[in-house]
């Protein structure tokens, strides 16, 4: 059952992730792959916030919790396309967009995820009545 789960967590996923290269590649920024940098930093939001929050509801169970992570998310977000995108960058000698895709793309990431765990915190904290 949890495989079935994953595999429609994943089709979901992977058609929100082409709904968003839809509406944002035509919003490409001096060679800047928008569509890919936006997917992957809501993605990095939403695993902070599903694994510190989500996980602790009882009311969810542990498949749901996997199809939504590994299913939806993983196959939201996406380091292949970032790769792919930075090397075509590289190649193209966009040396400067490359970098700052490359660094953005890590902070923001790192970033986004700490901001989704401090909000699943935040939220917990606040439903179970304690201080926040």
């Amino acid at each position: 059952m949890i495989y079935f789960l994953v595999g429609i967590g994943g089709i979901v996923g992977a058609g929100l992730r082409f709904l968003f290269s839809l509406l944002f590649n035509h919003q490409i920024l001096h060679g800047f792959p928008l569509a890919t940098f936006i997917t992957n930093i809501i993605g990095c939001f939403l695993i902070g916030w599903f694994t510190t929050f989500l996980v602790r509801l009882k009311f969810l169970h542990p498949p749901i919790i996997t199809a939504l992570t590994t299913g939806l998310i993983g196959s939201f977000t996406t380091f292949s396309t970032f790769s792919v995108e930075t090397i075509h960058l590289i190649t193209s000698s966009n040396w400067e967009i490359a970098i700052f895709y490359v660094y953005i793309s890590l902070l923001g990431g790192l970033l986004f995820s700490w901001f989704g765990y401090c909000l699943g915190h935040f939220n917990w904290k606040k439903k179970i009545g304690g201080e926040v």
